[in-house]
């Protein structure tokens, strides 16, 4: 899940950044003065914003894709102790311990 927050956050950053960089082409002739000024303050942004979109995708995979989790886990919990739910020979727990 972190993997894919990471990778989503990355391509939308990456977007984020060519973007930019085409609609700021004027500031071509500028390019050492700002990054000998403002390297610092452009780095601490895009990081902020890496980590920022980050979390909100992992709150977003988190919201829609294991909704309802616990409560599906429990439910089949309960059907495999009841010995409702097949299971095939390798997975009983008796077995197991």
């Amino acid at each position: 899940m972190i993997t894919n927050a990471l990778l989503s956050a990355a391509v939308v950053d990456l977007a984020v950044l060519f973007f930019l960089a085409d609609r700021l082409r004027f500031l071509t002739p500028f390019r050492l003065l700002i990054v000998e000024h403002y390297f610092p303050a452009i780095m601490a942004s895009v990081t902020v914003l890496s980590v920022n979109m980050t979390a909100a995708f992992f709150a977003l995979g988190r919201r829609f894709f294991l909704k309802d989790t616990g409560r599906k886990l429990a439910h089949f919990d309960r059907e495999l102790n009841a010995g409702r739910t097949p299971m095939p020979p390798h997975l009983h727990r008796e077995e197991l311990n």
